[in-house]
């Protein structure tokens, strides 16, 4: 595989992982409510992980073929969103000193652990991730390449995941930096990012139910 196809292929990507969106909005509340953002982001590219995997498998053309599959994979993605939307919109971050400090070691893991899962649920369960590999890596997969077409899609998906952890990163560690000082600002950024979870949500159920 060229170069040329790869540096392509990392534009595009880059530009839709630069829209912001349900990945966006996780990120930054992790940035103002935890510790670490690393545990969110983490989850957030096991979903893409999890995507990677089918497609490879080739089961994404089956899954994304089938629209009874399709539609059950948007109403559970919306109304994940929206549950975690309205969760946050409940508890909006308040970032304190004392909070960094709070927890014994397996509390710690606990919640690092159920902050991964949300995360992987966010991109796992976001019908648009499915289409993404869907719609964009054909495009750029040469079937009669040297590469076989599954080592091709591996390596798109590894692309993928290594840019949406660079720049979820550097999402979640800006909020935390600009906004650690401003806890009125946190408070809400953090509230526009549930309302936004719960947009998306909403848009993805009337997208599929009504179109």
């Amino acid at each position: 595989m060229d170069t040329t196809t790869l540096a392509a292929f990392l534009a595009v990507d880059l530009l839709l992982i630069f829209t912001p969106g349900a990945d966006w909005a996780y990120a930054i509340s992790a940035g103002l409510r935890d510790r670490s953002v690393v545990p969110a982001v983490a989850g957030l590219v096991a979903g893409y992980a999890g995507y990677t995997l089918l497609a490879v498998a080739g089961l994404v053309v089956i899954v994304a073929s089938s629209g009874t599959l399709l539609t059950a994979l948007t109403v559970a993605g919306a109304g994940y969103l929206v549950w975690l939307g309205w969760g946050v919109l409940r508890q909006p971050a308040a970032l304190a000193a004392s909070e960094a400090e709070v927890g014994a070691a397996s509390g710690a893991g606990a919640s690092r652990l159920r902050i991964m899962l949300k995360g992987a649920g966010i991109s796992g369960l976001n019908p648009k991730a499915l289409l993404l590999y869907f719609s964009l890596f054909p495009q750029f997969i040469d079937p009669a390449g040297g590469w076989p077409v599954a080592t091709q899609t591996g390596l798109f998906g590894t692309l993928h995941m290594t840019a949406c952890a660079v720049v979820y990163l550097g999402v979640g560690v800006l909020a935390r930096t600009v906004l650690s000082t401003r806890p009125s600002a946190a408070r809400a950024v953090t509230r526009a990012s549930g309302a936004l979870m719960i947009a998306i949500g909403g848009f993805l159920l009337l997208e599929r139910l009504v179109g």
